[in-house]
């Protein structure tokens, strides 16, 4: 949970961008977190939120979802959308798109539907806190019969801004796919930056488009590794920070903890009273790897979305990479290489003309690729098409709320995804 002066300057800077935003019942919390409640980002005043604390700890993150998703549709009143990822937003607006006529039943009647991942004594509980309404399950009969283009501001009349927890690197596809869709016209407000479980930094400026974090020095002890790395690398502390320069991060969250590698790269956005910004540029983790080459998430997410403007028609979801040495014998005897699963809308096959775009993107991107691509030591890269709601359901067998991987290392995991490829 965020501490207090975290929250704090977090409900300041949110009331003075969107004076109304702090009202009474105004805020509807998207976020699973199984087994224990936990504080959202505005704890402080708990009087804000209409969705109660046990929704989100169902062992289910679907359910979970589900079930807060039905009390934000109780209060038409709303004035901010709050979730603890991006992702989180993204698929419970996923749910509505599809389950809107049993929600509808729902507010009409006041009752919840047995599911799976509800347990019954837990749903009691929460049905006490429903009452039938019939008025408001019309309009949501009415609104989501016309489309769900800007469904948010129709639902929601007085939503004024959307608040995502955290991004991390790539978790902005799915905030960039919500405002060309469910939450067009919105602005979106991170308030936070958080590493290896500790609160770093904090966004003061909400209504500003590009998100850069206020590194605050008592809430960790911070030290840098300037990149790319030296032979001899030597840590610098804040007030050594350039403008403009990258930096991976070393954290030492409290007196006493481990000093750890986050994994997280950082640029410096500039200084606010002589105190860094920062803007999360990529997590190390999520590198792709088979020949001692390099592609960053954030780079390689570029190159896709490249070739992704040569395949008219088509709109990105979702995706991942696979490097074949997960694989095993199921990729047969060729070169390593990289699997990409994609999940797109508006296309349902790919010619291999089209598929081989994006293998073009990455030689044409990374000179070193390109040079293993040419004296064959990397295969050409295999992509697939999986069918919709996968990687709804690959969130989901993850089991924890965390940032959503871009390079999958966890074979159970594969299978899940593997069993999905359409073409």
């Amino acid at each position: 949970s965020p501490p207090p002066q975290g929250s704090l300057l977090y409900l300041d800077a949110l009331g003075t961008a969107f004076p109304r935003a702090l009202a009474r019942r105004g805020t509807a919390l998207l976020h699973w977190t199984p087994g224990c409640p936990r504080a959202p980002a505005g704890w402080p005043l708990p009087t804000l939120y209409c969705t109660p604390a046990p929704a989100g700890a169902l062992p289910s993150r679907a359910a979970a979802l589900r079930v807060q998703l039905l009390f934000a549709l109780r209060q038409r009143a709303l004035h901010v959308l709050e979730a603890g990822l991006a992702a989180e937003l993204h698929d419970a607006l996923l749910a509505l798109r599809t389950e809107w006529p049993q929600l509808a039943q729902e507010l009409a009647l006041g009752r919840l539907s047995p599911q799976h991942g509800l347990p019954e004594g837990v749903r009691d509980q929460l049905q006490a806190l429903l009452t039938p309404d019939a008025a408001r399950a019309a309009e949501l009969r009415a609104e989501c019969a016309s489309g769900f283009e800007g469904i948010a501001m129709r639902l929601w009349p007085q939503l004024e801004v959307v608040v995502v927890r955290t991004v991390h690197s790539t978790e902005r596809l799915y905030c960039d796919s919500l405002r060309q869709t469910d939450c067009q016209g919105l602005p979106f407000y991170c308030p936070f930056y958080q590493a290896a479980g500790a609160l770093l930094g904090v966004n003061l400026w909400p209504a500003e488009p590009a998100t850069r974090f206020l590194l605050c020095p008592d809430w960790a002890f911070c030290e840098f590794l300037p990149c790319p790395a030296n032979k001899e690398p030597r840590t610098v502390l804040l007030d050594e920070l350039w403008e403009g320069r990258e930096y991976g991060l070393v954290v030492t969250a409290q007196p006493g903890e481990y000093r750890c590698r986050t994994g997280e790269v950082l640029r410096v956005a500039g200084f606010h009273k002589q105190c860094p910004m920062v803007e999360p540029v990529r997590r190390e983790s999520q590198t792709l790897s088979v020949r001692g080459e390099s592609i960053p998430e954030e780079q390689f997410c570029q190159s896709l979305c490249r070739a992704l403007r040569m395949w008219p028609g088509a709109r990105l979801i979702d995706y991942i990479c696979v490097e074949s040495s997960l694989l095993g014998d199921s990729s047969g005897p060729c070169a390593p290489h990289y699997e990409v699963f994609m999940e797109l809308q508006g296309l349902r096959d790919l010619s291999e003309g089209q598929r081989y775009k994006l293998d073009q993107c990455l030689q044409e991107d990374f000179p070193v690729y390109k040079s293993f691509r040419f004296k064959g030591s990397i295969g050409p890269l295999r992509l697939h098409l999986v069918r919709p709601g996968t990687f709804t359901r690959l969130r989901e067998a993850l089991g924890s709320p965390l940032p959503m991987p871009r390079v999958l290392r966890e074979e159970q995991l594969l299978r899940l995804i593997q069993g999905s490829v359409v073409s």
